[in-house]
């Protein structure tokens, strides 16, 4: 449990329960919910804060975009005792049913991108923790989607819309860079993993859009952006 090289935490601060986010800016915004904020550190895309959740610790650690940065928190957070680790980000639609704005939770993950082949072969399944999956879909408070998300590693290819347009016929819900790794890797480490995404872009429409957007606070991806850490957070906190 010493010191971990990419997100500088050690086994001293003896938190099982961690919130993840892409953008180290949202680590602020999970800071608002919590209690008694503190900044821990900021070393690359790893930015870091604990709190306290209904009497609880929490660490809430940001992880950048992708697969790879993913697997290096989720190997580090393990390292230094974490036990459960929840995934509050943003996603874009593949269904027109899924609005901006909307929360999806994550039942499981096509492994559309290149790492975790690196750990187990691609029929290996990514899916979440049944028990944190139940008391996200169980609960009444948050309205939730629940289905299939496609994790991929960018957005810029030149067949984008053609492999986007493929899996939105295979009733695949949402899709973002990061649950497979989140659910891979977090289970073949013993972590009880969920992924509670935010929906940020339409269906079919610009990626630059709804990321700009997002940046820029339009009211309805926001609200979508606290409801989903405010629902990680209930979730974690839950079983105490």
């Amino acid at each position: 449990m010493g010191m971990q090289p990419h997100i500088q935490l050690d086994g001293s601060l003896a938190i099982k329960k961690a919130i993840v986010v892409g953008d180290p800016a949202r680590v602020d915004i999970v800071k608002s919910v919590l209690e008694n904020p503190k900044d821990i550190t900021y070393n690359r895309e790893f930015k870091s804060a604990i709190g306290t959740f209904k009497g609880q610790k929490i660490l809430v650690l940001s992880t950048g975009i992708g697969a790879p940065s993913m697997a290096i928190a989720l190997e580090e957070l393990k390292a230094i005792g974490v036990e459960k680790v929840i995934r509050a980000g943003s996603c874009g639609a593949m269904d027109r049913s899924f609005k901006v704005g909307e929360i999806m939770v994550v039942t499981g993950a096509v492994r559309d991108e290149g790492l975790t082949e690196k750990y187990v072969p691609k029929f290996f399944p990514a899916i979440p923790s049944s028990e944190l999956l139940i008391r996200a879909i169980k609960q009444t408070k948050i309205p939730v989607k629940s289905g299939i998300a496609r994790s991929h590693d960018g957005f810029y290819m030149d067949n984008n819309m053609e492999v986007e347009d493929f899996w939105s016929h295979k009733q695949v819900l949402g899709a973002d860079m990061e649950t497979s790794t989140l659910y891979v890797v977090g289970g073949l480490r013993g972590l009880q993993t969920l992924s509670i995404l935010n929906n940020i872009v339409p269906y079919m429409e610009s990626l630059a859009f709804g990321v700009n957007e997002l940046v820029s606070g339009e009211t309805q991806m926001k609200i979508g952006e606290l409801q989903s850490i405010k629902l990680a957070l209930a979730v974690l906190t839950e079983d105490e």
